[in-house]
């Protein structure tokens, strides 16, 4: 099957294999796991932190970014369509406590005009808002990326008014790569940042979340507060440091395939598909033809072999990664097209 359906699907390299295998270990919740410790450096200093935590998941490293921002019953500014609030299982509302407050990112980015919209004035009535979280790239904008200055015009007005700034920085390595910029430049403009290490990277497990040794102190509470403790989880972070300094710069592999399917179906009738949002991996289009349902499509397209996702009941979102070809690229264009035709 060409599985299109997400970056998660990554298998291991055999050289992650061959690294968990060997991989000296401890207890991490004591701090004695050689290879643990040795990823969180690396990751810290990779997106200039002071210091990071490995957590199990991207969606745990929100979490607990949440809960050692906040405390229960304050506010955090945070897109409708943010992965945070639409596909964490409401955590942020069930663990953390916080109220979300709806911003406008259908765009695939939250610019600081719409922040500073949502601001609440000092009012015993109003919830006081304390975060404001960003996504980039954004998954629901179809793999966008909010650039630099973007992120810098958000923290500048969030410092104006003492909040502090997270990002789900799950693809944030896929921003970098697809724009050239260092990712620094773009983590710069944040108090903590998350990033995935079993995405486009192909680790088996595992997301960092840094940011200043103060505040990761406080997410290590959190992480062990919501079960986050691996004990010898060296065999894990093995893979990701390989991850991290093996990895990144393929990544624009994934990004100029998705340009090529995204190129090869975009003038097919019955799809609509914005080529401006096309910017790394991920490949997002409407359904505009009549009768037919994203739950059909990909019923028909599984019978050709291939594999995809859908955002609604009309949206298909494909997403490339290091398992697929130029040669499976094609393929997938000549059943989309059969299926429409």
């Amino acid at each position: 099957m060409i599985d299109l359906r997400s970056d998660t699907v990554t298998q291991p390299t055999e050289e992650m294999r061959q690294a968990m295998a060997e991989a000296a270990v401890g207890d991490d919740v004591y701090g004695e796991d050689p290879s643990v410790n040795r990823l969180e450096e690396l990751g810290a200093r990779m997106v200039g932190k002071d210091a990071a935590v490995f957590v199990a998941s991207g969606t745990m490293g929100n979490l607990v970014a949440l809960l050692a921002h906040t405390q229960p019953g304050e506010e955090i500014i945070v897109g409708a369509e943010a992965h945070i609030y639409y596909y964490e299982a409401g955590g942020l509302a069930r663990v953390a406590g916080v109220l979300p407050r709806q911003a406008d990112d259908r765009s695939g980015v939250l610019e600081a005009s719409e922040v500073k919209r949502l601001l609440r004035p000092e009012n015993i009535h109003f919830p006081r808002t304390r975060l404001v979280c960003l996504e980039n790239t954004h998954n629901r904008g179809g793999g966008t990326v909010m650039t630099p200055e973007q992120m810098r015009q958000v923290y500048e007005l969030a410092r104006e008014h003492g909040l502090s700034v997270h990002l789900d920085g799950a693809r944030i390595f896929n921003a970098s790569v697809a724009t050239g910029i260092p990712v620094q430049e773009f983590t710069k403009y944040t108090d903590s940042v998350m990033f995935c290490l079993s995405k486009g990277l192909s680790a088996p497990v595992g997301s960092l979340l840094a940011g200043t040794r103060e505040f990761v102190a406080r997410a290590r509470r959190a992480r062990k507060l919501v079960g986050g403790g691996m004990r010898q989880a060296g065999v894990l972070a093995a893979a990701g440091i390989v991850a991290l300094e093996r990895m990144v710069d393929r990544l624009a592999e994934d990004h100029a395939n998705a340009r090529l399917l995204a190129e090869g179906i975009a003038g097919l009738p019955g799809i609509h598909l914005d080529l401006n949002r096309v910017q790394t991996n991920i490949v997002a289009f409407e359904l505009t033809g009549d009768g037919m349902s994203a739950d059909e499509f990909l019923q028909r397209l599984r019978q050709k072999g291939i594999l995809a996702g859908s955002m609604s009941s009309t949206c298909i979102r494909m997403v490339t990664n290091r398992h697929i070809t130029r040669g499976d690229i094609e393929t997938v264009i000549k059943a989309v097209a059969e299926i429409l035709h």
